[in-house]
């Protein structure tokens, strides 16, 4: 009985340490089968990684010797008027100094290399007999592509065709892209297949490794011609075009599976109850962090497809969703876009500053999503909204204008003042699924604008009647084409700019001007703006700008201002097109002043910032116009990188006006000389305004009063009747 007892004491004391011991057994396994799970998604994941960086490279390259191929002045320097030093300075060295290529040739149309540049050596084309196995099947297909006339690829973004692979040079796995250097306006014809061609070497070891190690988190990044540096490494193949490897890059793999394991076996092995305790912690943890890596997951994508501000969609949400409206539409069912815009919201940001307007802003988005909440609701600009209804009736969507404009209308609350502003609203109607969203939107575009003409605070509905606008922008667009083709039509005309102090000209503005021949004057804030969504206002940029460099020849006395949108700024060759001209019109850097506004200097990708670096390192001056009127504030100008400043005309008009722009000006004056920047006055239209700037400090004036723009041969009268009244005196 005792033994019986016994057993059934051992029994029952083993038991539980079975189930602890079967217990810990299964928690251990589940933990690394975890952590093996955990490791072979992170290093799936670093290996999409480089293949995605090395495709992102591949098409970078291509992209960077666009701003260079695609270019008039390329093709004379390299096919017309062979210039060694200008291809040197462009397609070559620059190439490297600028897009970090560590390998960039001129190939002619009989294949043969006339230009080389390697790693900081160039010359007749030695150097490339080590790059010709790899490039020339490259050459040689894209000479068939271009003599059979294909443009398969090609785009708004993507200019020109190419070929580019990957290849191995001498053991050294690198990138090679071909580009052929063709014209950008078509006005030098050239034999397809017969262009020259110009290919970019980029190798993908050494600084190309480093980087991409430290930027990514790559340890011991290395590159191996095959993959048999361990079997406790990661490898990547490195696959060429044709689907054959051509080495492996390889690093020691990001494991965190295996150092949870490191961290947790320990504790197994001391202490089975210990280690359920931590493994029952650590899977908390773990479901924790998985959900708050779930939940920034879902707030970057929330943030990726919605307005930081508001919290309502954003443009790219709203396209798909108006684009999804309109596709899953039955025949008979009619949908409408609402494009709204504010009223009177510049007043508040410029009165009462951005923070309150960002304020009013998430106001205004509550009381759009209270009024239309059957609606999907966009905010797609500064103060512009669109709202997507669908199932909708006309009479319905009128409805919901006036409830809209009638919200908008009740004044706003902020730190206790009141704030009143509008709304105006464009409408466009369409039915069944064939409808364009395209179309869609600009015609709710054209209607909100038929709504502003009519005095704001209402809405329009898109009829035919309105299609005439189209036709009109589209017809005056065309005539700007062919106006810029005929180059007899646009003019170049010039408005001194006087010494506050000497009162004597000391520099020139360039001003395009537009005489249609059947409209007669355009004026250029109809088609400027018209050339920037038109995309030609490159040609009309370098129109002015090369005559603007001839006039600066012509009288080597003035210095010449051109003003520069940001959209040619934001052109990677733009800064190399500013240097060719200075050079063919053998002016100097410094007499040449470019006029930007504060829009380039909130470009996100970057190009403007380096054009301007490169331009102001040659000596070209920036000067920033129509300052106060955008995102100025005192706290930018200590920051801006220019070198004169140039005060709006509203300021200079509101002199005589209580309260007027005389403190501004004064307190810009002020900051702007602390600073030692160069303060100009535009639109003085009068003698007492002229007097009162010059008293503030400003040091050159510009306006009606003094000059109105001449054109250049009138401005050699204007300038030589300045000479006889400085002898007179």
């Amino acid at each position: 009985m005792s033994f019986v007892s016994g057993r059934v004491a051992v029994f029952r004391w083993l038991m539980p340490l079975a189930i602890a011991m079967a217990l810990i057994g299964g928690i251990y396994l589940a933990v690394r089968w975890s952590a093996h799970q955990s490791d072979a998604v992170a290093i799936e994941r670093q290996q999409q990684l480089v293949e995605l960086v090395i495709s992102k490279m591949q098409g970078s390259i291509a992209h960077d010797q666009e701003s260079v191929t695609v270019w008039d002045d390329a093709v004379r320097k390299v096919s017309l008027e062979w210039d060694a030093g200008w291809v040197d300075s462009n397609l070559g060295s620059w190439m490297h100094s600028y897009f970090r290529h560590d390998g960039a040739f001129v190939i002619s149309p009989d294949r043969k290399p006339v230009f080389a540049y390697l790693d900081g050596r160039t010359d007749d084309g030695g150097i490339f007999r080590n790059i010709a196995p790899a490039a020339m099947p490259l050459v040689a297909k894209l000479q068939e592509r271009l003599a059979a006339g294909d443009e398969a690829g090609t785009s708004d973004q993507v200019l020109s065709i190419g070929e580019s692979d990957l290849v191995r040079i001498e053991g050294r796995p690198a990138i090679v892209s071909a580009k052929p250097i063709v014209s950008d306006t078509g006005d030098i014809v050239q034999e397809p297949g017969r262009e020259f061609l110009h290919l970019a070497i980029r190798f993908l070891d050494d600084d190309f490794l480093t980087g991409l190690g430290a930027d990514y988190g790559f340890e011991d990044l290395r590159f191996s011609v095959s993959p048999d540096l361990g079997r406790n490494r990661s490898y990547a193949p490195i696959v060429r075009s044709s689907g054959e490897p051509i080495g492996y890059f390889s690093w020691l793999p990001f494991r965190p599976g295996a150092a949870v394991m490191k961290a947790t076996a320990p504790v197994l092995l001391i202490s089975g109850l210990l280690l359920f305790t931590l493994t029952s912690g650590l899977s908390v943890v773990l479901r924790r962090r998985s959900r708050r890596l779930q939940e920034s997951q879902a707030e970057l994508n929330h943030l990726a497809r919605h307005d930081p501000l508001t919290g309502l969609a954003n443009r790219a949400s709203f396209n798909q969703s108006l684009a999804q409206a309109v596709a899953s539409s039955a025949a008979d069912q009619a949908n409408a876009l609402l494009y709204l815009d504010l009223d009177r919201f510049k007043q508040v940001n410029d009165t009462l500053g951005h923070p309150v307007g960002d304020r009013l802003m998430v106001a205004v988005a509550k009381r759009l999503m209270e009024t239309a909440s059957a609606g999907v609701i966009s905010r797609i600009g500064g103060d512009e909204f669109t709202i997507v209804v669908e199932r909708t009736r006309q009479e319905e969507v009128e409805k919901l204008c006036d409830s809209l404009i009638a919200a908008i209308r009740q004044p706003f609350e902020i730190d206790g003042q009141p704030i009143l502003i509008g709304l105006s609203i464009g409408v466009a109607v369409a039915t069944g699924n064939d409808a364009d969203p395209v179309e869609i939107t600009r015609k709710a575009d054209i209607a909100l604008y038929h709504a502003k003409s009519a005095g704001r605070n209402r809405y329009a509905v898109f009829g035919p009647h309105m299609d005439e606008l189209i036709r009109t922008k589209r017809d005056l667009e065309q005539d700007l084409r062919a106006a810029l083709h005929a180059g007899n039509q646009l003019e170049v005309f010039y408005q001194p700019v006087y010494s506050a102090q000497s009162r004597e000209i000391s520099s020139l503005e360039a001003l395009v001007r537009w005489r249609h021949p059947s409209k007669g004057a355009i004026a250029p804030d109809v088609f400027v703006p018209l050339a920037e969504t038109a995309g030609l206002i490159d040609r009309l940029g370098a129109f002015v700008l090369k005559e603007a460099c001839s006039t600066a020849r012509e009288f080597p006395s003035l210095d010449i201002a051109v003003n520069v949108s940001a959209i040619e700024l934001g052109q990677r060759h733009y800064a190399a097109q500013v240097f060719s001209l200075l050079r063919q019109f053998s002016v100097e850097p410094w007499r040449l002043e470019l006029e930007i506004t504060e829009t380039a200097l909130l470009d996100e990708a970057g190009v403007c910032e380096k054009n301007i670096t490169a331009l102001r390192d040659f000596g070209v001056k920036f000067a920033l116009d129509d300052f106060g009127t955008g995102f100025s504030s005192f706290g930018r100008l200590q920051r801006l990188e220019v070198d004169r400043i140039k005060i709006d005309r509203s300021f200079v008009h509101a002199f005589d006006r209580p309260g007027g722009g005389v403190a501004v000006v004064q307190s810009i004056v002020g900051v702007a000389h602390a600073k030692g920047l160069r303060i100009t006055a535009e639109g003085v239209e009068t003698e007492e305004q002229s007097e009162i700037l010059r008293n503030l400090g400003c040091d050159e004036l510009q306006g009606f009063h003094l000059s109105k723009p001449v054109p250049k041969s009138s401005l050699r009268q204007l300038l030589g009747a300045e000479t006889a009244k400085r002898t007179s005196s």
